[in-house]
């Protein structure tokens, strides 16, 4: 099914130094410095079928495209306005015949998203920055579009996950990013689902606590958690770290600690 031409009032922004020319809504959700950590901390190095779950305007998705010829990545975005926006970014900067969005619900029955040509475990990598807020605990935005974009529903992660192993090959690599402390919801929601977990944190500031959380796993592994040495953002000068200051220039990757 086709999208209609979103009618958002939109401004062009560019990321990976330019590399990328994305359309974004002018007011409420708007992608930044966690999607393109999220997109560089994918680990992927040859073809691979990729779920950008929640996909927005499209930058995860885009920013991983940009990185690895080799991979088709397939969005998912609830709202027909952002699924519009993300395919017309795809066109925009080349990547439409690798990258696509659909709008679809994650938590339909599954019927419902084979309709959209997602298939039972046929994606090799997953990855997805969900909404952060809980909607019984935050004030909702007075932007309906940003309401919608960053509140997730009570128990909504856990049927995300469900969607996620579902839609994942055996063995299949999921990498998410989240608030931090929403750790014990993250956990309980891969549980029996995705194993061999690695968390790892990222601190605005050296000395400051983790805000947000970078994890990895594998549909059905049964391997140990590790908790690994944490990531300083910014500098104390409000700069970039070295590190961070790479993927936000060009589309490179994000080593995750050994």
């Amino acid at each position: 099914m086709s999208l209609p031409q979103s009618t958002l009032a939109t401004t062009e922004d560019h990321f990976l130094d330019g590399r990328l020319r994305l359309l974004q809504p002018k007011s409420g959700h708007r992608a930044g410095l966690d999607a393109v950590v999220l997109a560089a901390s994918v680990e992927v190095a040859g073809p691979a079928k990729v779920l950008d779950a929640g996909a927005g305007s499209g930058i995860v998705g885009l920013a991983l495209a940009a990185r690895v010829p080799e991979i088709s990545v397939t969005g998912v975005e609830i709202e027909p306005e952002l699924a519009s926006l993300a395919n017309e970014n795809a066109l925009r900067n080349g990547l439409a015949d690798r990258v696509r969005v659909v709008c679809a619900d994650l938590t339909a029955l599954h019927a419902a998203l084979e309709a959209h040509g997602l298939a039972r475990e046929s994606f090799d990598i997953i990855v997805s920055n969900p909404p952060y807020l809980e909607a019984a605990a935050s004030r909702a935005s007075p932007f309906p579009l940003q309401a919608r974009a960053s509140t997730m529903p009570e128990a909504g992660l856990d049927r995300w996950a469900r969607c996620f192993a579902t839609l994942a090959r055996a063995d299949a690599m999921l990498t998410l990013i989240h608030r931090a402390d929403q750790l014990k919801v993250i956990l309980d929601a891969l549980d029996g689902r995705f194993g061999g977990l690695q968390i790892w944190p990222l601190h605005p500031r050296t000395g400051e606590a983790a805000h947000r959380l970078l994890i990895r796993g594998h549909k059905g592994s049964r391997a140990p958690m590790q908790l690994l040495p944490g990531l300083v953002l910014h500098r104390a000068a409000g700069t970039f770290a070295p590190e961070v200051e790479r993927v936000m220039r060009g589309p490179v990757a994000l080593a995750w600690p050994t």
